[in-house]
């Protein structure tokens, strides 16, 4: 396809490599994107992707190599620069204005003014208007007029599609866009790629999941180690290639096996009602020792609300909550905590890491008074070495333990997530969306990880919406449908069918 600034690509990155101190991120990578196509990037955690997109968005300088927007080198030296050029960019981690309006996150930095005189005053009728009007092209269902704060996560993750696709680029970004919608939103989300493409956008698509990919992809480059592997029109490669290119091995099995002794009851919950009257209602269940329990449901099942409160996150109104045939009061993460149970939250970002502080801060924060001497200080040493020892353990890729976890790869930040509650030596541990955003090589470490404890007698709840992953790990599923316990499968009867069937069981 020819285009007017003659080369048929619209994008080019010439032998791009960037260094960070302890660590080569970028080594001599080459990518060339044409308009009008979907090009998918793919690559484990820690491989570049991010950080090259960094390169192109203005984020970060690259040490050497060019940039090539419509055969002009350009040299973006902020994000604002590689927005005006027409380069815009859907990040992996939502980076909205909490408190502010979903058309004031919209337009911000760029909004509509009234002129007069001298001075200029915020239009907010022509912004609410033009943000009307964008939503609507977009078949979005979103108000404007509310707070960002106030919407779901992946209506939150929908805003930031909406104000990439709203500066008019022609090369748009999309980091992991996916990881926070639920299946009707992704769809939705295709429509409006496709939709790009038509008008002779270029597409750069970031994402783990592999379904993806093929479903919308039109090209696909694979990175590893920080290099760029190769370059393939997606009818050329299937998905076992793909793994293998990314990870270096033969996708041998996506599941590792599960070998582990049932035991005694290890938690149960007994007609569990949540505080907030539109939350879960009467759940009961119970969890063995040895085992994976999965919890599986639509968006709006309230899986997440209910392990929460049985965490101490969230008020629950009625019910009861045993632990080792003893009944227990979780009024706080507290109380949990000193009872055996950790929780690695859904949404890694917003409350699992602490972004400024080091990679051994934030293994070790759950866990600091395990690590007192007799008069009370902290014994430091013992804290570094026990934080690296998981982290090596979980493959953590960092220049070093003093590394702030922000610098760090999404799939990185969780694995640190995971080696904080390991600190903890929890005799349960809740995982809700434990492999979100994270690629095939880390999730099957993450996979042998929760083997590994249920192996030694530990016992794990697993809340998944990627139904392999559910099916897959769990030795029983549990289904919520708008609150209610469904239904729970042992590993024989849990189907894709079967889980849906449940899932789905007060849908209209």
């Amino acid at each position: 396809m020819a285009n007017d600034w003659g080369s048929e690509y619209v994008l080019e990155m010439i032998g791009i490599s960037k260094s960070f101190p302890g660590v080569r991120a970028l080594d001599d990578v080459t990518l060339r994107v044409r308009a009008g196509k979907v090009h998918a990037l793919m690559g484990e955690n820690g491989a570049g992707k991010s950080t090259l997109m960094k390169c192109l968005f203005g984020i970060y300088r690259e040490d050497s190599g060019d940039v090539m927007l419509k055969g002009n080198k350009v040299n973006f030296h902020s994000a604002k620069d590689a927005l005006e050029a027409g380069v815009s960019m859907i990040h992996q981690e939502l980076s909205n204005v909490p408190q502010r309006s979903v058309c004031e996150n919209i337009w911000l930095g760029r909004e509509p003014l009234i002129k007069i005189g001298p001075m200029g005053f915020l239009n907010h009728k022509k912004m609410h208007a033009d943000t009307v009007a964008l939503l609507k092209s977009l078949d979005m269902d979103i108000d404007p007029s509310e707070r960002m704060i106030a919407l779901s996560v992946s209506k939150q993750q929908s805003c930031e599609i909406v104000k990439a696709v709203s500066y008019d680029a022609s090369v748009v970004v999309m980091d992991e866009p996916s990881s926070s919608l639920t299946e009707t939103e992704t769809e939705h989300l295709f429509k409006i790629i496709r939709t790009l493409a038509a008008k002779g956008v270029a597409v750069i698509y970031i994402s783990h999941r592999m379904s993806e990919i093929f479903e919308i992809a039109d090209e696909v480059s694979i990175m590893r180690d920080g290099k760029m592997i190769g370059n393939y029109p997606i009818h050329e490669i299937d998905e076992d290639k793909l793994i293998k290119l990314m990870v270096g091995r033969d996708n041998t099995s996506r599941f590792p096996p599960v070998e582990s002794t049932i035991g005694e009851v290890r938690l149960e919950v007994k007609n569990l009602t949540s505080a907030n009257p539109r939350s879960f209602k009467d759940v009961s269940f119970v969890l063995r020792r040895g085992e994976i329990l999965g919890i599986g449901g639509l968006v709006g099942a309230q899986r997440t609300e209910l392990v929460e409160s049985i965490f101490g996150l969230r008020k629950i109104g009625s019910g009861e909550i045993f632990i080792d045939g003893k009944k227990v009061e979780v009024r706080s993460p507290r109380d949990a905590i000193r009872k055996g149970m950790g929780l690695i939250t859904e949404d890694r970002r917003g409350s699992g890491i602490f972004p400024l502080m080091s990679i051994t801060a934030n293994t070790a924060i759950a866990s600091l008074g395990n690590y007192l001497n007799a008069l009370r200080f902290l014994k430091h040493r013992k804290i570094e070495a026990e934080t690296k020892k998981l982290n090596e353990a979980l493959r953590t890729k960092t220049p070093t333990m003093a590394t702030q976890i922000q610098n760090l790869s999404g799939g990185n930040q969780q694995k640190v997530l995971v080696s904080r509650w390991l600190m903890t030596l929890p005799d349960i541990l809740i995982m809700d969306e434990p492999t979100r955003g994270i690629d095939v090589g880390a999730k099957y470490e993450i996979y042998s990880i929760m083997a590994d404890l249920v192996a030694n007698g530990k016992s794990v709840i697993m809340v998944s919406s990627e139904m392999p992953e559910l099916i897959g790990m769990s030795h029983r599923v549990m289904v919520l449908c708008a609150g209610r316990h469904t239904g729970t499968l042992d590993k024989a009867e849990a189907t894709q069918e079967s889980v849906m069937r449940l899932a789905a069981q007060f849908e209209n």
